[in-house]
């Protein structure tokens, strides 16, 4: 099976309430990075060239992001006003608040830093 085909269907076995955001998330990412290989890493889409750029994958109460620690780092403001939750690498985005602009300058910024 192709990862696109792949990450379709992960996105079709998760809440059907959190589909639309997940599609819409990918289409971000995508379309941000297009130079990015889509696959799978650590069970969860990954966007990749040459290492791990960042990831995405739904949880019972947020949307983890992945960008790793340096990014988690940068943008420690934006996420602290934003009101979402961090750890090492990672950043939880309540569903109701997830941020598809700032989505798009986070996957910027690891793009920008990992070349």
């Amino acid at each position: 099976m192709n990862v696109c085909k792949e990450v379709d269907q992960y996105i079709l076995e998760q809440e059907e309430a959190i589909q639309p955001l997940l599609n819409d998330v990918r289409k971000v990412i995508r379309e941000t990075i297009p130079e990015a290989e889509e696959r799978f890493s650590w069970g969860m889409p990954t966007y990749w060239k040459n290492h791990n750029i960042i990831h995405f994958a739904p949880a019972k109460k947020h949307l983890g992001i992945y960008p790793g620690p340096e990014a988690v780092v940068y943008f420690a403001d934006v996420l602290k006003e934003k009101g979402y939750g961090s750890s090492k690498g990672a950043i939880r985005m309540p569903y109701k608040a997830a941020d598809l602009v700032f989505l798009k300058e986070l996957t910027e910024y690891c793009w920008k830093v990992n070349q």
